[in-house]
């Protein structure tokens, strides 16, 4: 069944019994759930939002221990009473999205709340903070009861001078841990500071300013990485997924009649990606511009065009592994194009230059072949950001890409030329060959470029 038509079925069949609000109205709590499943990071998710109800109606009414694994792929999944955790990890993967979900919320519009829902690793069971305080419980009030002492008891007074000794003793060991803290968090900090400094590439750097666009500033940037998932549907079934039927989860429907019922839901529900795309994401962890507090790991079936219009984004992989990379096919020179059944693809040269040809092939059926790759530097849908695409014709001109951009002695002379008197870049496109042996990049240099 199709996701949208599960997702359908779901908003027609009646309501559980958790999900009924009433009962639940006017608790803090239930009205910080009901306004994070209705922000733009919950919209298009039916299964996280009756997740999420599911897990914080069971804390609000005292059900703890009807969180599990297992009683949330019944109660949430429609699993039946017989399925196996062990066998079928749908409500992990979900927990996962629902966590990185929240995480996003958080960033974004859901900044100022007071009241804030976590989820810890390793549990399901929800737990409400107040921002930077403690967690949400009852609170404990403590009565002094003036009985007088018994025989042999200490005084009121004696009781109150001992505890005032006890609690100045407590206050400055606090005290002491504080300004011991102190020191430590300024010795780090500057350990950090020299270390970053070290870290700071020279400021004749060819791609300074690319990754200072891309990394620096307050924009929030994604990293994009291939769905190498979709990659194997797409070979199964011998159709390519346009972005436009990427977007509405198209790949729930891609038939798959060689493969059983199992096999066929977890190659469409796993989000998988390759090796090289780790190592890239790895490397770009490792630059200076680089900073966790505003970059953020995000899955091609997580993202949503409205994102491409408010940040940066570096987006890995070509259209047969990451259909996001389709975005740039309206301004771009340098296109890639699957040719029919799946076979092979070619980068398409829009306006040959010169001693340049229409089309640039690959095969992938051949453990040593040429193939190419594109590096392309261009604005965010808005206009308001950047958007770095590093598409190969197979998993080593991905590669190839990273390579350049990370040792960029071949393509410093282009970078130089596409720097403006202020010191931006202006967009530009990169066609690269290299040899591709056993899906490793070598022999990687410029064919053509554009700056435009």
């Amino acid at each position: 069944m199709a996701r949208s038509a599960v997702i359908d079925s779901l908003a027609k069949t009646p309501p559980h019994e958790w999900e009924v609000t009433k009962s639940l109205a006017g608790d803090p709590r239930w009205e910080t759930t009901q306004r994070i499943i209705l922000s733009r990071h919950f919209e298009r998710s039916a299964l996280l939002k009756r997740f999420l109800l599911y897990i914080v109606a069971g804390v609000i009414r005292d059900r703890k221990s009807e969180i599990t694994e297992h009683q949330i792929g019944v109660r949430v999944f429609d699993r039946p009473q017989s399925y196996r955790t062990v066998e079928d990890n749908i409500v992990r993967n979900y927990a996962r999205q629902l966590r990185r979900r929240l995480s996003e919320y958080y960033a974004d519009e859901g900044a100022s709340d007071v009241l804030r829902l976590d989820i810890p690793l390793g549990a399901y069971v929800p737990v409400f903070v107040q921002a930077a305080t403690v967690a949400f419980e009852e609170p404990v009030q403590e009565t002094l009861v003036p009985n007088p002492p018994a025989s042999g008891e200490s005084s009121p007074s004696r009781l109150t001078t001992s505890l005032l000794r006890r609690r100045w003793k407590h206050l400055l060991i606090a005290v002491g841990l504080l300004v011991a803290y102190s020191g430590l968090l300024v010795g780090l900090s500057w350990f950090a500071a020299i270390r970053f400094h070290d870290r700071q590439p020279s400021l004749s750097a060819p791609t300074n300013a690319l990754w200072a666009a891309i990394f620096g500033g307050s924009s929030i940037t994604y990293i994009v990485p291939a769905d190498a998932g979709l990659n194997l549907l797409e070979d199964v079934s011998h159709h390519l997924m346009p972005l436009a039927d990427y977007i509405n989860s198209g790949y729930f429907s891609l038939p798959l009649s060689q493969l059983d019922g199992h096999s066929s839901e977890d190659m469409r529900t796993q989000q998988l990606t390759s090796y090289v795309d780790l190592q890239i994401v790895t490397s770009l962890e490792r630059l200076p511009y680089f900073d966790p507090r505003r970059a953020t790991l995000r899955f091609p079936r997580e993202l949503r065009l409205d994102d491409l219009k408010n940040v940066n984004a570096v987006i890995l992989g070509s259209v047969g592994s990451n259909p996001w990379a389709a975005i740039a096919d309206q301004t771009a020179n340098f296109r890639i194009t699957n040719q029919p059944g799946m076979n092979s693809a070619v980068i398409l040269n829009n306006a040959p230059l010169p001693g340049e040809a229409v089309s640039y092939p690959s095969h992938w059926n051949e453990p040593t072949h040429d193939t190419y790759a594109v590096i392309q530097y261009l604005p965010n849908l808005a206009g308001t950001g950047h958007l770095l695409l590093l598409q190969g014709l197979d998993v080593a001109g991905t590669q190839a890409c990273a390579e350049v951009l990370l040792h960029p002695v071949a393509i410093a002379a282009i970078l130089q030329r596409a720097t403006r008197p202020d010191g931006t870049l202006r967009p530009f496109e990169i066609l690269l060959h290299a040899t591709s042996l056993g899906s490793s990049a070598t022999d990687t240099h410029v064919v053509a470029d554009r700056i435009h």
